[in-house]
């Protein structure tokens, strides 16, 4: 039997930032829903580089699929600079056959507009119902017509029309060999990649209800099978469960937390969630006495991400940070006192500009999924989920900057709507815990503030 067309899907894995926007992706469910499907319905194998099984450097595989696949796929949404790269490579080495997609709110980073893009509408979480059939039913035309005709479709290869594509000489052939006899010894191997790509989504799972140990232990293995050891996703949300597990002890967890990110050139990345996370880490370990210079970093970290993703959860930490550093024995007088202050009390009233300009944008997209939510089927229950705690966590984030604003009125409304929206304990408990650090510190230094702040009744 003749061997089976290939498509290697060039994108990232699991939930991604566009840092343009600010909005994040789960790029998971772009593959599951959007592009697998369509692919394999068309009778080629589909697979992303996770699902390549190797040993040692996956460089070499990523390499000879983008020169031998049938197809290439690239998801250009987020703007991840592996994808811009990884559709270059291909353009430089195919004429044809390559198609390039991306979320319809993707900003081109470079001069890309003589490309044909093909764009999906993304929720962040969640992909509506009837976009997914719009989207399949177009790309699996694209692909009839792209594997049908040897149309060029590579700007290399247009601008450049003389070129003649590259051949694989032997040497690489030997070394192709080599890197496949190696790889493929054993059954196990051949289907490593696919076995990788199941634990991280039994990760994931144990995440969602917070078995954080469990789901430390699946990342261990996955980083251990795939041989990628600074994999900035795997790093990532290893660091995490680290951080939550809190084993042996809080304090040993929260260091092994951030050796893990710096792994991952902390200091320099503009990966949001990577430096979010640091600067929770950096948070906690001041919190539990491991000194002022994890303050210091906390706030760096916050401000980063801060003004990376321009989102609450940001804001409202770093303001704490800030208030926490004003209370602390950094600030050596009231003029440093009052300068973080008035820092903390502008990021607060930024969070109050965000939860009024994300209200009516969940409200929206909510109406969109109503339909899809009264289905009752798994996929309406988490849509719903996921509405009802965006919305709560507006509420509480309201309240929260107002009452460090010292607008107590506004705090109580905000928080008596949130209580009228489903949530979990763990999202009040959370809630509280924030507000009690908060209310502990204003206490201390709200009277120099002007007009001065005052603890409620």
């Amino acid at each position: 039997m003749p061997q089976k067309k290939r498509c290697f899907v060039v994108m990232g894995f699991g939930i991604k930032t566009d840092y343009v926007n600010g909005r994040k992706l789960n790029l998971d469910k772009s593959y599951r829903l959007l592009v697998k499907p369509v692919v394999e319905s068309r009778g080629l194998d589909c697979f992303r580089a996770d699902e390549i099984p190797h040993s040692g450097n996956i460089d070499v595989k990523m390499y000879q699929e983008l020169l031998e696949a049938d197809l290439v796929i690239a998801d250009l949404s987020t703007a991840n600079p592996n994808a811009l790269y990884e559709l270059g490579v291909r353009h430089a080495l195919r004429p044809f056959t390559t198609i390039v997609i991306s979320e319809d709110k993707f900003v081109n980073p470079f001069n890309l507009n003589h490309l044909s893009i093909s764009s999906y509408q993304h929720l962040g979480d969640a992909i509506d119902f009837e976009e997914v059939h719009r989207f399949r039913e177009a790309l699996g035309k694209l692909i009839d017509t792209v594997l049908g005709k040897k149309k060029t479709d590579s700007p290399v290869y247009t601008f450049l029309n003389s070129l003649v594509p590259p051949k694989v000489q032997e040497q690489i052939d030997a070394a192709i060999g080599r890197a496949k006899a190696a790889q493929t010894p054993q059954k196990a191997s051949e289907n490593l990649g696919v076995a990788t790509s199941l634990l991280i989504q039994e990760a994931e799972d144990a995440i969602e209800v917070k078995e954080y140990a469990k789901a430390k232990q699946l990342f261990e293995t996955v980083r251990a099978l795939s041989g990628e050891k600074n994999d900035s996703y795997i790093i990532h949300r290893l660091a995490f469960c680290t951080y939550k597990a809190a084993l042996p002890d809080t304090v040993s967890s929260l260091h092994q937390s951030l050796d893990l990110l710096n792994s991952v050139n902390l200091a320099h990345t503009n990966d949001a969630e990577t430096v979010s996370l640091a600067g929770a880490v950096e948070k906690k370990l001041y919190e539990v006495g491991e000194g002022n210079q994890h303050l210091e970093n906390a706030i760096l970290y916050y401000q980063r991400s801060y003004y990376l993703l321009n989102n609450r959860y940001n804001a409202v930490n770093l303001a704490l940070t800030l208030l926490y550093r004003a209370t602390s024995n950094i600030a050596s007088n009231d003029q440093e006192r009052i300068a973080d202050l008035v820092f903390a009390r502008r990021t607060w009233q930024r969070v109050l500009f965000l939860c009024e300009r994300d209200w009516p944008i969940i409200n929206q997209k909510e109406a969109g999924d109503l339909q899809r939510m009264q289905n009752g089927n798994k996929d309406g229950q988490e849509l719903k989920e996921y509405y009802q705690a965006e919305k709560y966590w507006i509420q509480v984030n309201k309240a929260e900057a107002s009452y460090g604003l010292g607008d107590f009125e506004t705090y109580r409304i905000a928080l008596a709507e949130a209580e009228k929206i489903p949530h979990h304990p763990w999202q009040v408990d959370s809630f509280h815990q924030q507000m009690d650090k908060l209310a502990v510190e204003l206490k201390k230094v709200g009277h120099l503030l002007e007009p001065k702040w005052e603890a409620p009744d």
